[in-house]
């Protein structure tokens, strides 16, 4: 049998705790450290964006050590590097990680183009590594509970998803962040950021694919501070999964007090179901003899639901919770653990394929076929 690096990995790791090492020191790299410490490993070393603020973070953030630069962070004495640097490095600082023989948990978008996101899915699974990309509110349990009993046939044949993410952190022209600079963001903004999230949960809790879609986006602000955009602030779309269900979404970073609402809503042919993530507790179910609001509760769950439901019904759980669970799984694989639901470099790569037939859509005003795009 031949052994692969993540055999070796397994190997050397089961007897100790995992260690984890972050490359940025922002607001991501603080939630990734404390997922880290939730599934028992060890937040070892950061690196950000020079010594002097690599040191800060390590002690901002209570992580063990300080690195000089990304590239001793890759060759130092971790076992995962959590990519949560600007979008632009993301590509190779999470190819350099696997060359190492490091398992990787890279923010999205994976890569700001899809040759660099084909080419580190592939290289994820010629290296039998543990690659991850965070698409959390997967790890909802009441997202988890929407896709089970769609699995069972409870809704009927899927015919319309109403879907959104808004946002308002970007709505005055003074709002500046590098995101906006398309150097260090790329060529997407408002759907690369969020509307790979809304991407990403339509197909994980349909089990279908988007087959098809026509888009518009809009930039409201042709400048922010001294900073020219070329990028969106809002895009909306109308697409059809590849089992004929017809779809909207809406994503903007300019919708005034809304400030993180992904909004997922399926209609079938018996019941429909409704998932806000501002109210992670809750799912609505719609019928038309009556409907209801189903509460979490790990007594009366699917069991995949129940997994993920660490405190008792009535024990608020949210993003941390989420964010958290998808770590655990990530670390649970490098453990050797079969994980079902993890989303992976494949995932990765299927947004930033979505999120290229959106700005090409609404480039040419037609109809992108976007199925033929799903294989690696």
């Amino acid at each position: 049998m031949t052994t692969t690096v993540a055999d070796i990995a397994v190997a050397d790791t089961a007897s100790a705790a995992l260690r984890g090492g972050f490359l940025g020191g922002g607001f991501m790299a603080a939630v990734h450290s404390r997922a880290v410490r939730a599934a028992r490993a060890t937040p070892a070393l950061i690196a950000a964006s020079s010594p002097a603020s690599s040191a800060a973070a390590a002690s901002a953030l209570g992580i063990g050590s300080a690195a000089h630069d990304a590239s001793a962070l890759i060759d130092g004495e971790v076992d995962v590097v959590h990519v949560c640097t600007p979008n632009a490095t993301h590509a190779p600082f999470a190819a350099a990680a696997l060359a190492a023989g490091k398992h990787v948990i890279c923010e999205k978008p994976l890569a700001i183009s899809e040759p660099e996101a084909r080419a580190l899915a592939q290289a994820a699974h010629e290296s039998g590594l543990v690659a991850a990309v965070p698409f959390i509110y997967r790890y909802h349990p009441m997202i988890r509970e929407a896709r089970a009993r769609i699995a069972r046939g409870e809704l009927g044949a899927i015919l319309t998803l109403e879907c959104g993410y808004l946002q308002d952190w970007l709505l005055d022209a003074g709002d500046v962040d590098w995101r906006v600079d398309t150097a260090l963001g790329g060529s997407s903004r408002a759907f690369a950021d969020i509307g790979s999230h809304l991407c990403d949960l339509i197909e994980f809790v349909t089990g279908e694919r988007i087959a098809r879609l026509v888009a518009r986006t809009r930039t409201v602000h042709g400048q922010r501070g001294e900073m020219p955009v070329e990028t969106e602030d809002i895009a909306a779309v109308l697409f059809e999964l590849d089992g004929g269900a017809l779809g909207t979404m809406l994503v903007s970073q300019m919708a005034p007090g809304r400030k993180n609402a992904l909004v997922l809503e399926v209609h079938g042919q018996s019941e429909s179901l409704r998932f806000a993530q501002e109210r992670p507790e809750e799912l609505w179910v719609g019928r038309r003899s009556g409907s209801s609001v189903l509460l979490r509760d790990p007594e009366t769950a699917a069991p995949d639901a129940a997994r993920l439901s660490l405190v008792p019904a009535g024990h608020a759980m949210g993003y941390q919770d989420a964010f958290n669970a998808f770590v655990a799984d990530a670390y649970a694989a490098v453990r050797g653990a079969q994980v079902e639901g993890l989303p992976t470099f494949d995932d990765g790569l299927r947004a930033v394929r979505l999120t290229q037939a959106v700005l090409d859509s609404a480039a040419s005003g037609r109809w992108i076929e976007v199925g033929d795009r799903a294989s690696t």
